[in-house]
């Protein structure tokens, strides 16, 4: 039993290693999910670049903050 919660620990770290990037992802998803939902003018083409824009831009900070300069 040790060994399958030492496993699925492991298994969870390869997805989920900074609590905080995962976090900011989902938000932005979440955000852009609800906007498209409220406002149904948003399209798919202004929904796509949205996401590309902010989970590229939350990946620079993650790893400008993490990088220590």
């Amino acid at each position: 039993m040790r060994m399958l919660r030492a496993v699925g620990s492991e298994l969870l770290g390869l997805f989920v290693d900074d609590g905080a990037l995962a976090l900011a992802l989902l938000l932005c998803c979440a955000v852009i999910g609800v906007a498209m939902t409220l406002a149904p003018w948003l399209s798919a083409a202004i929904a796509g670049p949205a996401l590309l824009a902010g989970c590229t831009g939350i990946l620079l900070f993650n790893v400008s903050r993490t990088g220590g300069h």
